[in-house]
C-alpha cells in the first residue's frame, strides 16, 4: 500500500512518497503557539521514527508567525510553510495544505496544540493496519478533554448527535478537525466546497459516503493557552448544515456509486 500514484481531479498524476507522513498545519495568527506546537510534534514523531514533514500554511497572518515559521524551518529540516493567498480562512487554509503535501498520507493539526503529537503517532500506526482514514474522538472510552469551554460543549454534542442521528454513524466526533487521510483518499473527495471550518465535517462525511475505509480512535484535547480561537459559531451554523444536507444528498442520491470497498469502524 506504500507505492500507489494517485490521478488529481485536474487530470495529472502525483505519486506520493511511500512511507512519508505529511502533516498541514493552518495557522492565522499563531506566533505564540507555533513556537511550542510545531518542536512537540517533530519530537514526537522523530521519537516514533516516522518519516514526516511539516507543512504550515501561514494564512495572511498580520502578527510574527512568518518570523516564527522561519525560524523553525531553519532549526528543523522537516518544516516547511506555505504563505497562503487571500481569503483567508480555516477551510482556504487546508485546502491549501491538501494541494501541497508530498507524503502518502496527510493529518491535519491545529497550531494551538489542542490535538496531542502523541496521538498522531496513533494515528500513522493505524494507517499501517490498511485503515484509508483515522478520525479522532473526544468523547469515547480512553478520550481526555481538558477545558472544553462549556456552551461550546454543549453545541458540539448537539451538533454531532444531530450528524450521527442523520447518516447513522458510530463516530461521534464528526466535527474535530484532526484526522488522518490517505493520499488517495484526499483526491477522492473532490471537489471540496468549505470555505471555513466546515470542511471538518465535508471531509469525512465524503470519505464514509464514497466508500473508503476508516478506524475511529480516542484523543486527547486541551483548550489553547495562547492566541483565541477562529471558529466564530454564530456565523458557522448555516454553513456546517449546508455541507451536511449537501453530503446527505450525495448519500441518498449517488446510490452506492462511489463505494468501492466495504466500510470499516472502529
Amino acid at each position: 500500500m506504500n507505492d500507489f500514484a494517485v490521478r488529481s481531479p485536474a487530470g495529472w498524476v502525483e505519486a506520493g512518497i511511500p512511507g512519508l507522513l505529511s502533516v498541514v498545519i493552518p495557522a492565522h495568527n499563531e506566533e505564540g503557539n507555533l513556537c511550542v506546537t510545531v518542536p512537540a510534534l517533530v519530537a514526537a514523531l522523530e521519537a516514533a521514527a516516522i518519516t514526516h514533514e511539516i507543512v504550515v500554511i501561514n494564512d495572511n497572518s498580520t502578527d510574527g508567525t512568518g518570523a516564527e515559521l522561519a525560524e523553525l524551518e531553519s532549526r528543523f529540516p522537516s518544516v516547511r510553510h506555505v504563505d497562503n493567498t487571500p481569503p483567508n480562512g480555516f477551510g482556504f487554509a487546508v485546502r491549501r495544505g491538501l494541494s501541497e503535501f508530498k507524503g502518502e498520507a496527510v493529518a491535519i493539526v491545529m497550531a494551538d496544540l489542542s490535538d496531542s503529537p502523541d496521538d498522531l503517532v496513533v494515528y500513522w500506526r493505524k494507517l499501517q493496519e490498511g485503515y484509508d482514514c483515522v478520525f479522532g474522538s473526544r468523547f469515547i472510552r480512553g478520550s481526555r478533554v481538558v477545558d472544553y469551554p462549556l456552551h461550546k460543549l454543549v453545541l458540539n454534542r448537539l451538533a454531532n448527535t444531530f450528524i450521527r442521528m442523520l447518516f447513522g454513524l458510530r463516530l461521534n466526533d464528526t466535527t474535530n478537525a484532526f484526522k488522518c487521510f490517505r493520499r488517495e483518499v484526499i483526491a477522492g473527495l473532490h471537489p471540496l466546497l468549505a470555505h471555513h471550518f466546515n470542511l471538518t465535517v465535508e471531509l469525512p462525511l465524503k470519505a464514509i459516503i464514497r466508500g473508503y475505509s476508516f478506524a475511529v480512535v480516542p484523543i486527547s484535547w486541551h483548550n489553547r493557552k495562547t492566541g483565541v480561537s477562529k471558529l466564530k459559531i454564530r456565523e458557522m451554523g448555516s454553513r456546517y448544515l449546508f455541507i451536511v444536507l449537501y453530503c446527505l444528498i450525495e448519500r441518498l442520491l449517488s446510490r452506492g456509486d462511489y463505494r468501492t470497498k466495504p466500510r470499516q469502524g472502529g
